[in-house]
């Protein structure tokens, strides 16, 4: 469903992302973890198609990234860190917007935006844009991804502004879309949410991916049986003895 084949950024002199080879298969949430300017939004900009590798080669859903763009546009959802929406459009505007942009059955889609809206409360859509909190940005965005039910979903931080029920619900609604044979292809550092959701979790530091597999199977590459994986991920990123060491000397 996301193939990543010897993924290189470069802006400059830096290297953002360096070699990285990823294959996610239908019905698997994978965490992409790593620490901030470790190279993780770059890659989910590069694998939706919103920036150019330097190298390498992206395949979403069998299709090449350089020969079918659009189409796989058209296939995936995406909901960013920091949600982009036009101001001046009222929320039900933004959403039929949507609708139209890709080709979906009105209908059917406000039925789903319904039962979405009243999954997450959401009962501002007759207000602006420019009147929302972010967290209110984010329910209208991630509705606006949910009710088209794409087969490939790229989520960057997804619960950040959400209230508690909120992000309960939308982790349950990924679960069960992945049970349905979706992909869900996730960064976030809440890392309890990483161990309870993910199936699988690679981990990305100075561009590299350094780990990857279920928590079962990272913890036995560090021979640590029953660390959680906010012990495993400060392990492996060198962060550890750092934090120790910080708190003796507060």
């Amino acid at each position: 469903m996301i193939e990543a084949l010897n993924l290189v950024k470069k802006f400059g002199d830096f290297t953002a992302v360096d070699g990285i080879n990823l294959k996610i298969l239908p019905g698997e949430i994978y965490g992409f973890l790593g620490p901030n300017g470790a190279g993780k939004t770059t890659t989910i900009r590069m694998l939706t198609g919103t920036l150019k590798p330097t190298f390498g080669k992206i395949r979403i859903l069998g299709m090449d990234m350089e020969d079918h763009e659009m189409e796989i546009k058209r296939s995936i959802g995406v909901v960013p860190e920091e949600p982009k929406l036009y101001p001046y459009l009222k929320g039900y505007e933004f959403l039929n917007f949507i609708t139209e942009v890709f080709r979906e059955d009105p209908k059917e889609m406000k039925r789903r935006i319904e039962e979405l809206c009243d999954a997450f409360d959401v009962d501002f859509l007759e207000r602006y844009i420019s009147e929302y909190s972010h967290g209110m940005k984010q329910k209208l965005m991630v509705i606006s991804v949910l009710m088209r039910k794409p087969k490939v979903i790229f989520l960057d931080e997804p619960t950040v502004g959400l209230d508690a029920k909120s992000a309960k619900i939308l982790k349950m609604l990924l679960k069960k879309m992945a049970e349905e044979g979706a992909t869900i292809f996730l960064t976030t550092h809440i890392l309890e949410i990483a161990e309870k959701m993910c199936s699988r979790i690679g981990i990305i530091d100075k561009g590299k991916l350094i780990a990857e597999g279920t928590l079962e199977e990272l913890r036995k590459m560090e021979g640590e049986f029953k660390a959680s994986l906010e012990d495993l991920f400060l392990k492996l990123t060198g962060q550890g003895e750092e934090v120790e060491r910080i708190v003796k000397e507060l």
